[in-house]
């Protein structure tokens, strides 16, 4: 599986539910995809949201290595701890208890998240990114360390009619962690 056989996945729901064309946000991974569905299926997606994610492939600024192996360590309790820490800011951690819904299904199995992982690491969509014709919004937490947030300006860069707004303070869950804020910059860019 790859980014790209999800996006056909996404058209496969839309036309199950006689969807034309939709507002398209994604996140994380699910930007990844949304990149694809923009470049295969323009006339689908009439405006997109990129939200903490990357081109991929040789120009995206990748996660360094000692946020790899926090993620990669064998003990379940102390990999998600250090995914809670990139995921949102201490003082909101210190705050706030739960629940905490970003981190995915705790019941996907073993294989399920392998494949994911290596459908997010063969991400590449730069050399295509400049056909999206969609007007795009790109968001980024400014202290994102799981994708660095310097993703959201090559993003922005690339594909024509994008505006980028990265959000000081924030991390990868930048939409959890500070929802009024984040629901505003979509609301506003869904509004014109």
């Amino acid at each position: 599986m790859s980014t790209e056989d999800f996006a056909e996945d996404v058209i496969a729901v839309l036309d199950a539910l006689g969807i034309d064309s939709a507002d398209v946000y994604g996140t994380s991974m699910g930007g990844r995809t949304a990149q694809w569905l923009a470049i295969n299926h323009p006339d689908r997606v009439r405006r997109l949201i990129l939200g903490c994610t990357s081109p991929g492939g040789p120009h995206a600024v990748e996660r360094d290595a000692a946020v790899r192996r926090a993620l990669a360590q064998p003990d379940r309790e102390a990999a998600e701890r250090a995914l809670l820490e990139l995921m949102y800011s201490p003082e909101w951690l210190a705050s706030h208890d739960g629940p905490r819904t970003v981190l995915g299904d705790p019941d996907m199995p073993v294989h399920a998240r392998r494949h994911h992982l290596a459908a997010s690491n063969g991400h590449n969509a730069w050399d295509r990114l400049d056909e999206i014709g969609s007007a795009t919004l790109v968001l980024h937490g400014a202290d994102d360390r799981m994708t660095p947030a310097s993703n959201a300006e090559l993003l922005a860069q690339r594909i024509p009619n994008a505006e980028a707004h990265v959000l000081p303070g924030l991390r990868h869950a930048y939409f959890h962690e500070n929802r009024p804020v984040a629901s505003k910059l979509v609301g506003d860019f869904l509004a014109h």
